[in-house]
């Protein structure tokens, strides 16, 4: 708790954790839960940030932010669901698509339990357990229903574009120049080749892994 009281980065980024927050909302997680994880992920990029590294701290700390908001989710939340409940879930999901596909109806929950072994009250609790949980405050003071309605956060843009920057300096030299050169300046492969001493077919091969390696960090 010390660093919360004697870093002042703590203080001036907390508006980035509200924006980072925003970015999932309506994803069956309490808003307050979303803000609390990003708090964490503030606190451990203020312990581990390197002024050394060459660029500023909020460009740092905002994928650090995001994974320790993913993890909540990869964590299943606040509700933790037993592995046992889990395997079930996945095997109900696999037998009711395949259910589906030769009946062309959703099966029962009776059927369900025939074909994956369990009783029907195991089932039962499988799918509400792998169901989105529900907002305690759904309702209104004057009892009507509210729904959540995701919108896209003013910032998101901003910090979609300072994860992908963090990545990028992570990337070797000749990459980040690959890149640069194929979406900043929009060269052509062959002529991205001729730049970097490479063939066309190295550059498609090269970019096409460069692309994936960032899908799947900023995912």
């Amino acid at each position: 708790m010390a660093i919360l009281e004697n870093d002042p980065r703590i203080c001036e980024n907390l508006g980035l954790v509200h924006s980072c927050a925003a970015r999932f909302r309506g994803r069956g997680m309490e808003y307050d839960d979303l803000y609390q994880a990003g708090c964490v992920g503030l606190v451990k990029a203020a312990e581990r940030f390197d002024p050394s590294l060459g660029y500023r701290f909020s460009t740092y700390a905002v994928p650090v932010i995001l994974g320790e908001i993913r993890r909540i989710f990869r964590d299943g939340g606040a509700v933790k669901v037993s592995r046992s409940i889990k395997e079930l879930s996945q095997r109900i999901s696999r037998e009711t698509d395949a259910f589906i596909s030769r009946n062309g109806r959703e099966p029962l929950i009776s059927e369900l339990a025939q074909l994956t072994g369990a009783t029907a009250e195991a089932v039962t609790e499988a799918i509400n357990a792998s169901g989105a949980p529900l907002s305690l405050t759904a309702t209104t003071e004057d009892g009507e229903i509210q729904t959540d309605v995701p919108v896209p956060s003013h910032d998101s843009g901003i910090i979609e574009i300072m994860s992908l920057r963090t990545e990028l300096e992570g990337l070797d030299e000749k990459d980040r120049k690959l890149l640069e050169l194929r979406y900043y300046r929009r060269f052509t492969q062959s002529r991205t080749a001729k730049l970097l001493g490479m063939t066309q077919v190295q550059v498609s091969r090269r970019e096409k892994k460069l692309l994936l390696h960032l899908r799947k960090k900023l995912s």
